[in-house]
């Protein structure tokens, strides 16, 4: 069975269009307990993803990704020079881990967070729930569907 989750980029960060000039990336720098558990335990390789473009005006899911490696220890916990160093990781004992991703389909249209909000079929996704902030976050099949379907594809498209 395929999961869904959304994963939340900033787009002066890391865009969706880089995404798909890169092939694939690895999604390290997470550094949140219940998203690493996520990461390491439940993303499977063949999992959706909505690629989530936060902090811009409108915040807006861009395009759907899909996990191509499931987790692995995030290196750059372990790298001194790195923004994402944690002296408590090493590669003997990872506290951190990431996945690979792979772009899928980027969306004919972008579904911005205000049309998600307005769109009583997508009441119950965490991402319009106040005090959810997770950068990474479980999606109800249905719910992905809507999206697609808002942002002017199908299932049929992946």
């Amino acid at each position: 069975m395929v999961n869904c989750w959304l994963m939340k980029s900033e787009l002066d960060v890391y865009p969706y269009a880089q995404l798909v000039a890169d092939g694939s990336t690895h999604w390290d720098g997470v550094r949140n307990y219940q998203a690493r558990n996520m990461m390491r335990d439940a993303m499977k390789v063949g999992d959706f993803i909505l690629f989530y473009h936060s902090n811009c005006k409108p915040p807006h899911v861009a395009g759907v990704a899909r996990v191509c490696k499931e987790g692995y220890p995030d290196h750059t916990s372990w790298d001194a020079s790195s923004k994402y160093h944690d002296p408590k990781s090493t590669a003997d004992s990872p506290r951190w881990f990431m996945v690979d991703i792979e772009p899928v389909l980027e969306l004919p249209e972008p579904v911005s967070l205000q049309s998600v909000r307005d769109n009583p079929a997508c009441e119950n996704m965490l991402l319009i729930r106040r005090g959810q902030r997770l950068s990474i976050q479980p999606v109800d099949e249905g719910d992905f569907d809507t999206i697609l379907t808002m942002g002017g594809a199908s299932r049929d498209a992946l």
